[in-house]
């Protein structure tokens, strides 16, 4: 049977909200997925979410109405795989604890803005990023409030040149975890649409994917 994922998108322009959900639909259709994808949040008040095996946010400082919200956490509850990436999952609805509860963390911070900075692997065994191993990156280094509950599977160290407080912070980038029956899964890389062409940025987000969908 033909899995099906919903994409929605909008918010902060400058996270390419667009691009960055026309890059996700490809790689989804690529692995044979019927995809839907929607501006706005108005698709989440549908009847009928929990018919999607995988949602996609790509949406960055919006707000969402409350029974839009309740629809899709109680989607997610019931099964439907949830996966994201950098603010489009991360700072989605920053007004709403119960979305952030099922992400597993929020962003508040990146100290520098674009840096050079290094991903390292904490879970090399896993399959979601099994082969990869640890690799320099250029984007926001994401300082993130998060779940200790989240199974981390990359991880990031701070200088504090730039905050001179997080020297030495370790902080996830790449988790996983459960919310109900569902699968949760959240990379903080992919700051706009070029950075997919980061490989291993591209594979940890798309084997994640695949993962979280039912």
């Amino acid at each position: 049977m033909t899995k099906k994922a919903l994409i929605f998108w909008g918010g902060w322009e400058g996270h390419e909200p667009e691009a960055c959900s026309k890059v996700v639909e490809d790689m989804l259709r690529a692995e044979g997925f019927d995809t839907r994808r929607e501006e706005g949040t108005a698709v989440l008040g549908e009847d009928g979410l929990g018919q999607y095996d995988l949602i996609v946010p790509v949406m960055t400082q919006a707000q969402v109405g409350k029974d839009e919200l309740a629809n899709l956490l109680a989607a997610i509850e019931a099964g439907t795989g949830l996966g994201g990436f950098h603010g489009g999952m991360g700072d989605t609805f920053r007004a709403d604890p119960a979305y952030q509860f099922m992400v597993g963390g929020q962003w508040v911070a990146h100290p520098g803005n674009i840096l050079d900075y290094r991903i390292e692997i904490t879970r090399p065994e896993d399959p979601l990023v099994e082969g990869i191993g640890d690799f320099d990156y250029r984007s926001e280094q994401y300082y993130l409030h998060v779940d200790p509950g989240i199974e981390v599977l990359a991880t990031t160290t701070f200088s504090g040149e730039h905050a001179p407080w997080t020297k030495g912070t370790v902080m996830p980038v790449v988790w996983k975890h459960r919310y109900g029956q569902a699968r949760v899964f959240y990379s903080a890389l992919g700051h706009v649409a070029s950075e997919f062409e980061v490989p291993q940025m591209k594979e940890i987000l798309r084997r994640g994917l695949l993962w979280a969908a039912r």
